[in-house]
């Protein structure tokens, strides 16, 4: 008997992340609702990972790669790059196919490995990827090399443009609240898919072979098919959020992609907790929002000492660093662990 999710108990968390960018450009000014949105992104990322990472187990290093495959089919589909204007309905799935098509490519080969080395191969497959969009100029210029791809349509439905200002209902809309509204559909969508595909024959398949792959097949389980099946499923998430990051920014190059913001997003899966949303969700907005809180230590040391000691950016990388450290002493399960890894560390 398949368990069913649970019900979304608690509507007022909606009403809050309905109003949340207006108190945080009254509070804190616009420029922190950018920050939001681009949170909302990393949720987006982290859910795809936690599919790959959380349900079926499959440690991915070069998740990134997904995200830059689905924003450079968005940027070459709307900008004078090719010289089409695709609009957004055609855009994404278009992204979602190709991403998903990347995810299946990366899967195939490392069927046989784990742990380590499947780390590794997957890493090496990020490093590919960014490769290939930083030359991919000749014969043909496809990708722009390192000067990357401007001029990109922003995101628009039908006469609707999100980087405009509009009046809805008589209320004024900022642009980037536009955005966030945007965002946090394909987020909430994103998370009502991964919680059915979790409670699904599929996720519980991927649950086992989590735990152990060996005692999976011999049930019958196609391992090789449910593994591909969530490779090319988290992919389709990163195509998504890479297609909207795109239009977003209006410019993309290949130093969007590198390892370091691979491991970034697996940080956001392990922090909060894989294998449950939730705490995937609290992991991405934690990381996403906490170095940007930690940003003013130049202005602070100035304020103090008098002078700055060290760096902004190196001292904000170390406490960034020192903060992960902490949280993974104490709560080494994430800060919202699943409870069948809560029961498996409490008992170790």
């Amino acid at each position: 008997m398949i368990a069913c999710p649970p019900r979304f108990k608690f509507p007022w968390m909606l009403l809050g992340t309905l109003i949340l960018p207006w108190v945080i450009e009254g509070l804190l000014g616009r420029g922190w609702v950018r920050i939001l949105d681009f949170a909302l992104l990393s949720v987006l990322l982290a859910i795809g990972l936690n599919i790959v990472v959380g349900y079926a187990g499959l440690l991915d290093l070069g998740f990134i790669a997904f995200f830059g495959v689905g924003a450079y089919a968005y940027a070459l589909l709307a900008s004078p790059q090719f010289g089409v204007h695709w609009p957004l309905w055609a855009i994404l799935p278009t992204g979602i196919l190709v991403a998903a098509s990347f995810g299946v490519a990366l899967g195939w080969p490392t069927l046989g490995l784990r742990g380590d080395y499947l780390a590794i191969v997957t890493m090496g497959f990020g490093e590919i990827i960014r490769v290939f969009l930083n030359n991919l100029t000749a014969p043909i210029n496809i990708t722009n090399g390192p000067q990357g791809i401007t001029m990109i349509d922003a995101l628009h439905l039908g006469t609707w443009s999100f980087a405009r200002p509009h009046r809805l209902w008589g209320i004024p809309l900022p642009a980037l609240v536009g955005t966030y509204y945007l965002f946090l559909l394909f987020v909430l969508l994103a998370l009502f898919l991964s919680r059915r595909l979790e409670y699904s024959r599929i996720g519980r398949a991927w649950m086992a072979i989590r735990e152990d792959e060996i005692a999976a097949a011999s049930m019958g389980l196609d391992t090789r098919r449910l593994k591909l099946l969530a490779y090319a499923l988290g992919a389709a998430f990163g195509g998504v959020s890479g297609g909207l990051f795109a239009g977003f920014q209006g410019f993309v190059s290949p130093e969007s992609f590198t390892l370091q913001e691979s491991v970034m997003i697996l940080c956001m899966v392990v922090l909060g907790g894989m294998g449950n949303l939730r705490g995937v969700v609290a992991g991405a907005l934690l990381l996403a929002f906490l170095p940007e809180v930690l940003r003013p230590l130049g202005g602070w040391q100035q304020h103090w000492f008098h002078r700055v000691l060290i760096d902004p950016s190196t001292l904000r990388l170390l406490l960034f660093g020192v903060t992960l450290v902490v949280l993974m002493r104490w709560r080494p399960e994430g800060l919202l662990p699943s409870r069948a890894r809560a029961r498996e560390w409490h008992t170790s």
